[in-house]
């Protein structure tokens, strides 16, 4: 049974989760509409345009705490037997508020207002969000954590 621990402690792998990360945000940004989506797609540019790297670096500085937090979620997965999609699926809300315990806690400490202002905006529909995700996410597990 992998663990995604384990898998972001290689360097070489590290960097194949996060080319899926980025991509994977890229595709749940594109895909939203809506004035959801144009708030969404508005916060998202604005961070691209503040640093166009800040997506892959925030990522890299959030994946550790990011692994711990769903790696027992992977492994009940896993024990279960489930498929990994309809387990996150059906997980959403549970991964959602563990991921955001990690990015609560950044933007309660970060001294970069602009992003802080857009976090705030959009956390409230934050596990609505991630929930979205999951489907992309489970894959991104499976793939790399297996």
């Amino acid at each position: 049974m992998g663990s995604l621990v384990d898998v972001v402690k290689d360097s070489g792998r590290r960097a194949r989760v996060l080319d899926d990360c980025e991509r994977l945000i890229e595709a749940e940004v594109d895909d939203k509409g809506g004035l959801t989506g144009l708030a969404v797609k508005a916060a998202y540019k604005s961070v691209r345009s503040l640093r166009p790297d800040m997506i892959r670096a925030s990522m890299d500085a959030l994946l550790d705490d990011f692994s711990h937090q769903v790696d027992p979620f992977w492994h009940d997965c896993q024990t279960r037997g489930e498929a990994p999609r309809s387990y996150f699926v059906r997980r959403q809300a549970d991964v959602a508020n563990a991921l955001l315990q990690i990015t609560d806690q950044r933007a309660n400490r970060s001294q970069h207002k602009v992003l802080v202002k857009a976090y705030v905006g959009l956390r409230p529909k934050a596990v609505e969000h991630i929930g979205a995700a999951m489907p992309r996410f489970a894959d991104l597990m499976q793939r790399h954590a297996s």
